[in-house]
């Protein structure tokens, strides 16, 4: 079995291990506003429920390389976040999957990934964020913490909320369990790869 020590490697390498073994990964769609009110759209695949009492969810954005040390290493998201305390998470099912992919583009922030995924912002009830029409399920999120885990290129950010409202299809819901097939969440893999979530198995959890 091969063993491989971090220190000896590249970030970028890492990176390539971990999305290749930490698999299948659900994608949070973040939609967060700037100070000035303007939204940004942004896919990520570190993403996962921590608790529900409060009902708590983290997302994992990772600091950018730039040789200029006077740049903001954080990305439009985090930067958001921090500085307005609020984002929404919606769900990406495969009906918008390229649209969440096109959000992921590198673009300049004043660039507006509503527009340019094609996906319709819609008002959210408890925070400023807009939510994601064509998402089947969403939720609001005040922020409880960040935590840095490191400083470098490719440090992960880890980005702690508590969800102030859900939102959901409907048809989604039966007594407060979600139909899996009708959610139709996609996941990632490594690379380009991503991943539906049609072929389930089920397992009866012993007493």
């Amino acid at each position: 079995m091969l063993s491989v020590d971090p220190a000896d490697c590249q970030p970028r390498e890492i990176y390539k291990l971990m999305t290749g073994i930490i698999v299948p990964r659900p994608v949070a769609l973040v939609s967060t506003v700037n100070r000035e009110g303007a939204a940004n759209l942004a896919p990520f695949s570190f993403f996962c429920g921590v608790g529900a009492v409060p009902p708590t969810v983290i997302f994992c954005p990772a600091l950018r390389g730039d040789p200029s040390p006077e740049a903001d290493p954080r990305k439009d998201t985090l930067r958001n976040v921090e500085e307005t305390g609020e984002f929404v998470i919606n769900v990406v099912s495969e009906a918008i999957a390229e649209a969440a992919n096109i959000s992921a583009a590198e673009v300049a922030p004043e660039v507006d990934e509503f527009a340019l995924s094609g996906l319709t912002p819609v008002a959210s009830e408890v925070v400023r964020p807009p939510r994601v029409a064509e998402s089947p399920a969403q939720m609001e999120c005040k922020l409880l913490q960040v935590i840095y885990t490191g400083h470098q290129q490719r440090s992960g950010v880890i980005v702690l909320g508590e969800i102030v409202r859900f939102h959901l299809r409907a048809d989604l819901v039966e007594n407060f369990r979600v139909d899996p097939a009708g959610l139709d969440a996609v996941g990632r893999m490594a690379g380009n790869t991503w991943v539906r979530t049609r072929d389930r198995i089920e397992l009866i959890r012993p007493k």
